[in-house]
């Protein structure tokens, strides 16, 4: 039987987004069930990048090992000396990709029995919209089923984060599944991948996130030269290995010393041909829990890609 292009396309872009689910559910199965107290974050980033690598998979984005009232977007610096203690609650986000489809997902490990509910109301919020997906369903309903949960169990959603499409080399691919019920919206296709990740404040938080000062994420803006050799030498090698997809200081170590790649860094940001995204505070320093499943809707219900089975 001979495949048409397109369909032959379509086809092949399913199996990578599936493969690649498989191998971040299974990473992040085995983050939920490990003890991270007294590791550092340096160790988990770098523990859980390479296991995806192990199972086959390239990183989509540096691990985020977000902790207590940082929501997101920390990754570890190099040699980062920052430890998990045990009445901390850490975000632990992760991304497989296959020829640059991608599966995104997230757990939120928590050492305090005091936010163990907050975890919980994360996970079932996320259930809740899983269960109602399907071709044809608008986001800004997934949007109001997660918040209803949410405020069902007692807690807040973080109204100004949401969850994403994806698209080849691009995580955040224009289209918006919200936290929160919200006007219009559009219906989910099943032509397309998303990402849907509640992130559940407690109920004196102030239920939004601010941007902190700490930036140690980045990815690339444009391909244009800078007129530094050596700085343009990293950009190529930017696009090279990482395409538009985020990357961290500590994936740049390999080939050139710390400081020298940090200050090459700095200067591409200056340049604005590289972006670099800070840290995601709760704005009353609240704690914050997530969950999070790569997902492609079906006309009878829901592919996750990132079950873990």
């Amino acid at each position: 039987m001979i495949l048409c292009m397109p369909l032959y396309q379509e086809i092949m872009q399913k199996e990578d987004y599936v493969k690649a689910g498989r191998i971040a559910g299974e990473v992040r199965e085995i983050v939920r069930k490990t003890d991270w107290t007294g590791k550092s974050v340096y160790d988990i980033c770098e523990w859980v990048e390479g296991e995806i690598i192990k199972r086959g998979a390239k990183c989509a984005f540096p691990v985020n090992a977000s902790i207590n009232e940082i929501a997101a977007h920390y990754t570890a610096e190099p040699d980062d000396p920052i430890t998990i203690k045990d009445t901390d609650l850490v975000k632990i986000d992760l991304g497989a990709q296959i020829n640059g489809y991608i599966a995104d997902t997230a757990v939120t490990v928590c050492y305090d029995a005091a936010f163990d509910r907050l975890v919980d109301t994360a996970e079932t919020a996320l259930g809740s919209a899983m269960s109602m997906i399907k071709t044809g369903v608008n986001a800004s309903d997934v949007g109001r089923e997660i918040e209803a949960t949410i405020k069902q169990m007692g807690f807040k959603p973080i109204a100004n984060l949401s969850g994403h499409s994806l698209e080849q080399y691009t995580i955040h691919a224009g289209r918006t599944i919200p936290n929160i019920w919200s006007v219009g919206g559009f219906s989910l296709s099943g032509d397309s991948a998303y990402a849907c990740e509640p992130f559940v404040t407690t109920s004196d938080g102030g239920g939004f996130v601010r941007n902190g000062k700490i930036k140690n994420i980045f990815a690339l803006n444009s391909r244009k030269k800078t007129k530094n050799a050596d700085a343009d030498e990293l950009l190529d090698y930017i696009w090279e290995e990482f395409n538009m997809l985020p990357f961290a200081l500590r994936w740049l170590t390999k080939k050139w010393e710390t400081q020298k790649a940090r200050e090459l860094l700095e200067h591409l940001v200056r340049k604005k041909a590289v972006q670099a995204y800070p840290i995601l505070v709760e704005v009353t320093e609240k704690r914050v829990a997530q969950a999070e499943h790569t997902f492609i809707p079906q006309d009878d219900g829901v592919l996750v890609t990132t079950t873990g089975n």
